[in-house]
């Protein structure tokens, strides 16, 4: 059985909710590509379109959007995503995942982009966190 960790981010908000996907919820996941829009009815968020935009795997390697695909890969990086050079041109090769969610990916991050009638606060349960 797959279990997820979804990060999901409310810029309007300011917040970000972390939230257990597991069974159908998990398999809502499987097979899309970092970018791709998934309903938020899987998690509990009726109403809500969320778009993926990153995630990671037991190990901690990231997914990169620019990478087809869905194994590991070791690449060649100058700049970017997956790599911070310490020296002006300096490259190296990192091992980066591509941007196909699999069964191996333990986060997933995704951002709201179109949102419901309700609040996430009332949808998750956590009104009460949010008065006190």
């Amino acid at each position: 059985m797959v279990d997820f960790k979804v990060v999901v981010s409310d810029r309007k908000a300011g917040r970000a909710y972390n939230i257990e996907a597991s069974g159908a919820a998990a398999s809502a996941f499987v097979g899309k590509k970092i970018g791709d829009k998934v309903e938020g009815a899987a998690l509990g968020l009726a109403g809500y379109s969320l778009q993926i935009t990153g995630g990671s795997d037991r190990t901690g390697i990231a997914a990169r959007k620019d990478l087809p695909g869905a194994g590991r890969r070791k690449i060649l990086l100058s700049k970017g995503f997956g790599f911070h050079p310490e020296h002006e041109g300096e490259r190296r090769r990192k091992t980066i995942r591509g941007n196909e969610i699999t069964q191996d990916f333990v986060q997933i991050n995704a951002v709201v982009a179109a949102y419901g009638e309700k609040s996430m606060d009332e949808l998750l349960g956590k009104a009460e966190a949010a008065e006190n």
